[in-house]
């Protein structure tokens, strides 16, 4: 699973000066057919609600399933997020577009981070290709 949460559905209309002009429907192009070169069945998913986030670790988690995840701005308060992502049962890889930690002091906190594989940030969408790509290697 490729998880997305608030905003980055707006991808390609918001701040493109940090997120760049390609939209989520590209970005979930890219997705698959990263996987499927890499042999996955890549399933991408955005909600602007956090509920419906967590019910997708949640699924992923009952499933056995890898995510690749962007919490996004849930990435620095949501514990719901982090507990749920905490139950996972295979590798999860935290994703960004952007580099949080050069950005505003308020996105230096990841409270996912310590629960996750593993987190690539601030290569746009190549943060997801090498994210699905780890995912393939981790789980062959």
């Amino acid at each position: 699973m490729v998880l997305n949460g608030p905003n980055l559905g707006r991808l390609g209309l918001r701040e493109p000066e940090v997120y760049g002009t390609a939209t989520h429907g590209e970005l979930a192009a890219l997705c698959r057919a990263t996987g499927t070169a890499a042999g996955l069945d890549v399933d991408v998913r955005q909600s602007d609600s956090e509920a419906e986030l967590i019910g997708w670790l949640h699924e992923a988690a009952a499933g056995g399933l890898p995510v690749v995840l962007n919490p996004a701005a849930l990435t620095h308060y949501s514990y719901a997020v982090r507990d749920a992502v905490a139950m996972a049962t295979a590798p999860v890889i935290e994703v960004h577009l952007s580099n949080p930690g050069a950005r505003e002091s308020f996105r230096h906190v990841s409270v996912v981070t310590p629960v996750v594989t593993a987190t690539i940030a601030g290569l746009g969408f190549g943060s997801y290709r090498h994210a699905l790509l780890a995912i393939a290697e981790l789980t062959r």
